[in-house]
């Protein structure tokens, strides 16, 4: 689906000029500071939902059923899968499923969006040798210490 961009004070000051808009794309409104956000029509957002939650499910059965391939589907489309150690890749791929499957049932897709982040960050990690060494272990002591701030108690 196409998108067109606004500002949002284009939109505040003159709705009736954007809204026509979303008979054929989907709608950003451009906030400075802040997050954008989208207008779309609520059939094609159910369409997306709808869309998401079959898919979703689909690679669950999958999983469930041959966990190989699922991990080589998402490592298809996840390449940075490959710099996880097995164990990890496997938690990763479990993890990501149940995320998704929340997500699209629920429609709150941020919990999936972090775990995505997370692991992708693990990843690098891992492709460093070095890195990942150092961040195993073993570390001397508690680290420095810390004064205590003064406060009103």
């Amino acid at each position: 689906m196409a998108t067109k961009s606004f500002s949002y004070s284009a939109f505040l000051r003159g709705p009736s000029e954007v809204l026509p808009t979303l008979d054929t794309a989907d709608v950003i409104l451009e906030r400075r500071g802040d997050e954008n956000l989208i207008l779309m029509r609520a059939e094609r957002f159910e369409a997306g939902a709808a869309s998401l939650r079959i898919a979703a499910r689909a690679m669950a059965i999958v999983a469930r059923r041959n966990s190989d391939l699922a991990e080589d589907v998402l490592a298809e489309e996840l390449p940075w899968l490959t710099w996880l150690p097995d164990a990890e890749r496997h938690e990763c791929v479990r993890e990501l499923l149940a995320h998704l499957i929340a997500g699209a049932d629920t429609g709150e897709l941020l919990p999936f969006a972090r775990s995505l982040t997370s692991w992708r960050s693990t990843a690098v990690v891992w492709s460093d040798p070095q890195l990942a060494r150092e961040l195993q272990g073993p570390f001397s002591g508690d680290g420095p210490e810390v004064v205590r701030p003064k406060g009103d108690s």
